[in-house]
């Protein structure tokens, strides 16, 4: 895997979501390093917010980012886990499914590789995944700036970059709502 000079950068539009019931926009430090990278890479950033732990509420404000033609990707952090009020993953089943949507699985399975690298077997209580609804990604981090970082320096930074060979996500982006 490389990135090939010879193709053009094309940026995208993130919107990026923290999954909590604690942090404030004061604290957000997983949310403050994806937004740095999201736009250090070149990437727009348009639309950040945070969101309690709670399924209705999750997938209203998701919803409305899917029905939203300014946005290309999603990416979440937080209530990946395995406690209670951890529903981020039940909020994008109910996505996935009202939307006809399609699990990625390789995304889950090599962010668990990657992180077990730096936190050991720590990793399987992650519940990180990503899903394609409405023919737009969302990718569902876990909240710790360790964990962000592992699945943007990982995963992310090179899907999401055009040039990235032998392939990427961005260039799936014109067909992923054929049928």
């Amino acid at each position: 895997m490389a990135i090939d000079p010879e193709r053009p950068f094309q940026p995208i539009a993130i919107a990026l979501l923290t999954v909590s019931d604690t942090r404030t926009p004061a604290d957000d430090t997983s949310g403050d390093i994806l937004a740095g990278r999201i736009t250090a890479k070149g990437h727009s950033l348009a639309a950040r917010t945070i969101e309690r732990d709670d399924v209705p509420a999750l997938v209203a404000r998701l919803s409305g980012w899917l029905d939203d033609p300014e946005i290309d990707c999603i990416i979440t952090t937080g209530g990946t886990g395995l406690t209670g009020r951890d529903v981020t993953p039940e909020a994008l089943e109910q996505l996935k499914v009202a939307n006809s949507g399609k699990d990625i699985p390789g995304f889950g399975e090599l962010f668990r590789w990657l992180s077990y690298q730096t936190i050991g077997t720590s990793t399987v209580q992650s519940r990180a995944l990503a899903i394609l609804a409405q023919g737009k990604y969302i990718f569902a981090l876990p909240g710790s700036n360790g964990a962000v970082k592992d699945g943007w320096d990982g995963i992310l930074n090179e899907q999401l970059d055009s040039r990235n060979r032998p392939c990427n996500f961005v260039e799936l982006m014109p067909r992923l709502k054929e049928v």
